[in-house]
């Protein structure tokens, strides 16, 4: 039985780090019993927005001859951001929201491989409300530049009269899918790596509580979980990358009827 309780706790423990919980709750009376609540997931959204100013307010160089280490890094993930959105869209207006929204989700994934943190991009509600408000705003682009016309990225060219109608209702799906689709893979791939990181040093755990010689030979499996630590940094970081890359697609998509 209490083995049973001890699988039980390893086999839930790796999803409570995701569990969105009330951190302070405040009732106001005086706007009509108003339940205002912080969330840990409110509280690392405020944090990564300060990370993100600071961030960029200490790499301001001041008109400083020689550059910080800080300004070097920011203004080399700016000209890659840039060099991506000039070279697929060919305008420089999208770069701010694009730029903006590479590093929420850079930060938002690096802040989670910290221990004991929360990853909001391990929130469903997080990742789907942004690629869905995403494809809304592509859309209503595509329907401001092109108008109607925007309805004939529906039909692929050359598409026979009787084939139409079934290949108009697959482009849609397949369209409508993108909002799902954006969203859960980034939720997919977070998730995924934090788990397996949380099981894993459950294991290790029990295993350095152990006798000292299984101590002493958990170093080599050890040796190992860092290693996968290193790598879900590099996936915290590829990860914001693919997702903005899908979008500048996607907004190429619209402008261009691709």
């Amino acid at each position: 039985m209490k083995m049973l309780q001890n699988l039980t706790l390893i086999i839930n423990s790796p999803l409570e780090q995701f569990e969105v919980n009330s951190l302070i709750s405040v009732i106001a009376p005086i706007f009509g019993y108003i339940n205002i609540t912080l969330s840990n997931l409110g509280l690392y959204s405020i944090l990564i927005l300060f990370i993100i100013l600071s961030l960029h307010i200490i790499s301001n160089n001041e008109n400083k001859i020689l550059p910080s280490k800080w300004s070097i890094a920011i203004e080399s993930i700016f000209t890659t951001i840039n060099t991506m959105v000039r070279e697929q869209l060919g305008k420089e207006i999208y770069l701010p929201f694009i730029y903006s929204l590479f590093f929420f989700i850079l930060i938002s994934n690096l802040i989670g491989n910290i221990p004991y943190s929360y990853t909001i991009t391990t929130s469903v509600i997080v990742t789907i409300g942004l690629s869905f408000t995403i494809l809304t705003g592509v859309t209503i682009l595509g329907l401001y530049i092109h108008k109607l016309h925007f309805f004939s990225y529906f039909v692929p060219s050359g598409t026979p009269l009787a084939l139409v109608p079934l290949l108009v209702l697959i482009e849609i799906v397949s369209y409508l899918a993108r909002a799902l689709s954006l969203g859960i893979r980034l939720f997919a791939n977070m998730v995924a790596g934090h788990s397996l990181l949380k099981i894993l040093s459950t294991f290790l755990y029990q295993m350095f509580n152990s006798s000292f010689i299984i101590a002493i030979l958990t170093l080599i499996p050890f040796a190992f979980f860092i290693a996968l630590c290193v790598l879900e940094v590099a996936v915290s970081t590829i990860q914001a990358y693919v997702f903005v890359l899908l979008v500048i697609s996607y907004i190429k998509d619209a402008i261009y009827l691709h």
